[in-house]
């Protein structure tokens, strides 16, 4: 008999530094004061999960992700937290999963990683990497993050290291093995490197349709199912923009133009200076995947995503562009309180599992 599918829903962040009446940046502390205020109002709302991601720039600087996590284990008790992404191109796989296993010890069975090579080019550099050295330095450190994950005294070998580790003893330990994603933002390879390592997939998507998208989870359960993994046991997750507020026009409306915002600000910051990308507007119409509006728009969209790509989680990124911190706290609550439960209800009906708190 198959198992039930169970369905989450959370937020996920890379921080927003508040922006000052002159329009300028507030300080990017307050920003991650903020970010904990977040987290422990998406728990109190009862959503599953909250994500930190990873950039390194004034407008989103959340450059830490591990340390987030550790700070939300000790100021929570029930909702799962993860990196969302780590880049773990440019980081270093025994302190990353060191500082998670810490986590893990504050909090049992919460804690969580998605592992991702970057979208940025910005970390190579503050970190004295080589760009062209983008995939070998991922595969090498996923290597190494996955046999650090699995033994306490690890014996590796790989080509971002000197020397050779020799029954290092890494801890501390998680009481049980981290979980361990694979983010990608849609590349054939990554989807199938994820099925042939056995691991869940992480997605980060910032446009398309759920129509293709869900060719995406088609081709890695094809991939799962012949590399002779267990049937139904390979996940995925999905990151997307979004925002809920009372109805479908005020959200649009907000979200449209703090995420033009974003956009702009965060080209400039990369050096590359420009506009939005078009068609945003649509994107968060039906039919894109861009999740925005009243309570009841958002849950029906995530509910028809779901129905085409079967995925086990969503998040969605809603503090962008120096948006106002209780904007962004009311659109938590509302995730929570209004959209959760539509979720849970409409997927119960139909026989499916919900993570019930």
């Amino acid at each position: 008999m198959e198992a039930k599918q169970t369905f989450e829903l959370g937020v996920y962040t890379f921080g927003n530094t508040p922006r000052t009446e002159s329009g300028g940046y507030g300080t990017t502390a307050q920003a991650i004061r903020d970010v904990l205020e977040a987290a422990c109002l998406a728990e109190e709302v009862g959503l599953d999960f909250f994500g930190f991601g990873e950039h390194h720039t004034r407008s989103m600087p959340v450059s830490s992700p591990t340390s987030l996590v550790t700070a939300a284990a000790a100021s929570t008790k029930r909702i799962k937290l993860g990196t969302t992404v780590t880049v773990l191109s440019t980081e270093e796989p025994i302190r990353v999963f060191q500082q998670l296993a810490t986590a893990a010890a504050i909090a049992p069975g919460r804690v969580e990683a998605v592992a991702g090579r970057g979208s940025s080019a910005i970390t190579f550099p503050i970190f004295d990497l080589e760009e062209n050295d983008y995939d070998m330095l991922f595969s090498s450190k996923l290597e190494l993050l996955l046999s650090l994950n699995r033994q306490e005294r690890v014996s590796w070998s790989g080509p971002h290291r000197r020397r050779p580790l020799e029954e290092a003893l890494i801890v501390p330990r998680p009481d049980e093995p981290l979980r361990i994603w694979l983010g990608t933002g849609g590349s054939p390879e990554s989807v199938m490197r994820a099925a042939e390592l056995g691991l869940p997939m992480f997605l980060g998507i910032l446009g398309g349709t759920p129509e293709h998208w869900a060719q995406y989870g088609r081709a890695y359960r094809d991939a799962w199912a012949q590399v002779g993994h267990s049937a139904g046991a390979g996940d995925i997750a999905v990151a997307v923009h979004g925002f809920v507020a009372e109805d479908d026009r005020e959200a649009k409306a907000t979200y449209l133009e703090h995420e033009r915002r974003m956009f702009e600000t965060g080209m400039a910051e990369a050096g590359r200076p420009g506009r939005a990308p078009s068609g945003r507007a649509r994107d968060m119409e039906r039919g894109g995947m861009v999740f925005t509006g009243g309570p009841n728009e958002v849950a029906d969209r995530i509910l028809h995503l779901h129905e085409l790509l079967g995925h086990s989680r969503q998040i969605l990124q809603m503090d962008v562009g120096g948006m106002p911190h209780k904007t962004f706290l009311k659109s938590i609550e509302l995730l929570g309180t209004q959209v959760l439960p539509r979720i849970r209800k409409e997927l119960e009906g139909q026989g499916r599992q919900v993570h019930t708190p």
